[in-house]
């Protein structure tokens, strides 16, 4: 199993798939990955020579924001939206749907354990 920036990659996959492994990677940053180190992107990651993977840290150290970093980055992207009490700071904090999603059927599997919601109040009978 190689090693990328601390997380092992899955030797017997392509290239391409196996550096989606990390965190913040996708298909298409994979590829441009590959094209800019000047690998092959269909080569077995068991194949990556010590000067390939040090050639990949070092694009990954120096232009890219992944893994650690970029988990720091979203925590503190949601915890300024928590302080600045704002609406999908709110959402946030209340652990509901933050992009529009209904609420009133899946919305409660979404993060664990049952959440209720504000609701309309029934009117009194007799009246």
């Amino acid at each position: 199993m190689p090693r990328l920036i601390g997380i092992d990659i899955p030797g017997n996959k392509r290239l391409v798939i196996s550096l989606t492994y990390i965190f913040g990677i996708g298909g298409a940053l994979a590829r441009e990955l590959i094209e800019k180190a000047g690998l092959d992107p269909n080569m077995k990651a068991y194949n990556l020579s010590q000067e390939d993977i040090s050639r990949l840290n070092g694009l990954l150290t120096t232009q890219y924001v992944v893994e650690g970093e970029l988990k720091r980055q979203r925590q503190n992207d949601i915890k300024r939206l928590i302080s600045i009490h704002c609406y999908r700071g709110l959402r946030h904090r209340s652990g509901l749907p933050v992009r529009g999603q209904r609420t009133r059927c899946n919305a409660r599997t979404r993060k664990g354990r049952k959440k209720t919601v504000a609701g309309k109040k029934k009117a009194p009978k007799g009246k």
